[in-house]
């Protein structure tokens, strides 16, 4: 997930001739799950029409101060505007906006909404070569970047002037990766690895036939989504579940029983900085695999199990920096088991929930206790998963300090 989604982005037109490029710009934000709303100044309408880019938007495109609805004079208040927008973009941000922005000129709404902004602005400059490097131009970006305008580089190439050299827009997709670096720098888990784990696994009695448990992979996904909208950089390795799951931006490692989880966990764990294991792997597995299908007549008496290996206690006993996480779940003195848990495997904490009025394993809902390595216990209220997993993601970045000076 893009730490632009869901994110009010106002875009900022200015009239030049790379305004051609801002209808892609738009359709890349609202794939990106942003929610796109659209000033201009009067003179960008001469190289993109309004029309367009309300389409692309789904809302509407202001352009003047004032404008008509159903005959009526309607006020464009870009004081609203200004607040609604979690970024602003301005691009193309032509050599006479730049310069009327570095001056507090205000003649258009992009430049009222501009001077009104209090969410980080993000500019692309547009002009030919030599204007860009002219002197004056300079001057007014450095003044910009002054005052905490975050104002991006121009792309090297052929100019509308048929020079070729600096000062071209970037392209939509280097402009939304630029943003997406600056933002991602300042998000409390930035460049912290996390491996997490989740879903149940599956451990075969025949090729057909398998012990398992009922768990959906629900909080291990919840989590990572958490994770990677706060800047970490996520791993997940997940059991068998048919659960849906947008996992972009997740680098995502399917097994199937807790052999294969053990194996892939060894693979990742030295170069991770955070280790949540949140998947119910199971206890007990068959001692014997049978090759073929067992046959219904042939009856079957009993099956002999045998433990599973432990993997968070022997993750417990190899971890050097990596601050480790486990997951308990109890049908009674879950406080008790959980710190006897924590304390013989070897963990930074632990999260526990029991089974009481509801089933947690399966279920939209949690309700934990965080149990860190000295005892402290923060209990929580029953809420959703989703919600769960920014709780817990709350109280691992107050230890960001802790984790990153390990």
């Amino acid at each position: 997930m893009s730490v632009l989604a869901q994110k009010n982005i106002l875009v900022g037109v200015s009239g030049g001739i790379a305004a051609y490029k801002i209808p892609l710009l738009i359709r890349l934000l609202v794939k990106l799950d942003c929610n796109v709303k659209v000033v201009m100044t009067p003179s960008s309408k001469e190289f993109v029409t309004p029309l367009t880019l309300s389409t692309l938007s789904k809302n509407d495109v202001y352009s003047e101060f004032s404008s008509k609805k159903n005959g009526n004079p309607k006020w464009n208040n870009h004081v609203e505007l200004s607040e609604w927008a979690d970024i602003f973009i301005i691009a193309p941000a032509t050599s006479n906006t730049i310069s009327s922005m570095a001056n507090a000129k205000c003649d258009n709404i992009l430049l009222a909404c501009y001077l009104s902004s209090s969410c980080p602005v993000f500019i692309a400059p547009a002009m030919d070569l030599e204007m860009y490097r002219n002197s004056l131009n300079q001057e007014n970006i450095k003044k910009l970047v002054k005052n905490r305008t975050n104002v991006l580089p121009v792309g090297k190439g052929l100019l509308a002037s048929g020079l070729e050299g600096e000062g071209r827009m970037l392209e939509p997709e280097e402009i939304i990766e630029h943003i997406e670096i600056k933002l991602k720098e300042l998000l409390p888990l930035n460049n912290l690895n996390f491996l997490i784990t989740a879903g149940p696994t599956h451990e075969k009695i025949d090729p057909v036939r398998f012990i398992g448990n009922s768990s959906s992979g629900k909080m291990g996904y919840y989590l990572a989504k958490a994770a990677i909208s706060l800047g970490a950089n996520v791993k997940l390795i997940l059991g068998p579940t048919n659960l849906s799951m947008d996992l972009f931006n997740i680098d995502t490692y399917r097994v199937f029983d807790s052999d294969q989880m053990f194996e892939e966990i060894m693979i990742h764990f030295k170069s991770s900085d955070v280790v949540i294991c949140s998947a119910a792997v199971s206890d007990f597995k068959p001692v014997e695999f049978k090759n073929s299908k067992i046959k219904k007549d042939e009856g079957l008496d009993s099956i002999k199990l045998k433990h599973t290996k432990d993997i968070i206690k022997e993750l417990g006993k190899i971890k050097m920096n990596q601050y480790l996480i486990g997951f308990a779940l109890e049908t009674e003195n879950h406080i008790d088991n959980a710190i006897l848990k924590l304390k013989s495997k070897n963990l930074d904490a632990i999260i526990v929930n029991k089974i009481g009025d509801f089933n947690p394993i399966s279920n939209d809902f949690n309700q934990i206790d965080f149990i860190n390595s000295n005892l402290e216990i923060t209990p929580f209220e029953k809420k959703h998963k989703k919600d769960v997993s920014i709780d817990i993601m709350e109280i691992i970045y107050k230890n960001v300090k802790k984790i990153k000076n390990k």
